[in-house]
């Protein structure tokens, strides 16, 4: 079985794909796709999952991933090795030879694309990375590449959904101080003290704020799909030693 990525029509002009586990050679708690170089994955399992990305979106192009740190920071693309990745959270680029990709296991992947000027992103955006501005990081390193911002299209792709995703009221106050409209984002927990965080309607909000008119969700919840996605959340509550990570990939047409 190959991968069969996710596509979304609103970037049907720009290759792209949110990939789950589906397609790989890993086994065991990585089963499947995992892409993820700092799991405890087999070396080569891993970097054949990554050929496999490549095949099924663009063949023949260099696949560009960083160091994902929980950051807020936004890198240009460079054919650098997997160990000289730089620490960056974001990745944009103009260059037709890469397929730039960010790693989630819950954590919310968004793909970005100014279709008419040929210049994509991606952007990890973890509940670290999602308060601090990544998405806005990463339109900013589009805009210097050439991208208009209101040209600027996104894609939110698979991640943990509210039901799936409990936190504490120390969590839920954090937000309230940046912003006392974050609230909306929380609903009533299953438990005292404690509330389900919608972090997928987040993001979406950041990217609207930041000027973004064209904007898809897909509504995917990685925790509750074993068959399909990997979860840190999941694995971490079963208390495995170990995760995958799957991957979402954009790059710019071929002109």
């Amino acid at each position: 079985m190959q991968p069969r990525p996710i596509h979304v029509p609103l970037l049907a002009h720009t290759p792209h794909g949110f990939l789950g586990r589906e397609g790989g050679v890993s086994t065991g708690i990585h089963a499947g796709l995992n892409v993820g170089l700092g799991s405890d994955d087999d070396r080569d399992a891993i970097h054949e999952n990554r050929r496999r990305v490549i095949d099924a979106v663009t063949p023949g192009r260099t696949l560009v991933t960083v160091h994902q740190v929980h950051s807020p920071d936004c890198v240009v693309a460079e054919s650098w090795a997997d160990d000289a990745r730089p620490h960056a959270d974001a990745i944009v680029t103009d260059n037709p030879d890469f397929l730039i990709g960010i790693l989630t296991a819950d954590c919310v992947p968004v793909l970005f694309a100014d279709p008419g000027r040929n210049i994509v992103g991606a952007a990890h955006a973890g509940w670290k990375g999602a308060i601090t501005g990544v998405t806005d990081r990463t339109i900013e390193a589009m805009e210097k590449l050439g991208a208009r911002r209101d040209c600027i299209v996104a894609a939110v792709g698979p991640c943990i959904a509210r039901a799936s995703y409990e936190v504490d009221d120390g969590f839920v106050r954090r937000f309230g101080e940046d912003d006392p409209a974050n609230e909306r984002f929380f609903a009533e927990g299953r438990r005292a003290g404690h509330a389900q965080f919608d972090i997928e309607a987040y993001v979406v909000h950041r990217l609207a704020i930041a000027g973004l008119s064209r904007i898809v969700a897909l509504g995917e919840d990685t925790y509750a799909q074993e068959d399909r996605f990997f979860s840190f959340r999941r694995a971490t509550h079963r208390g495995e030693s170990g995760y995958g990570r799957q991957i979402s990939v954009i790059g710019v047409a071929a002109v």
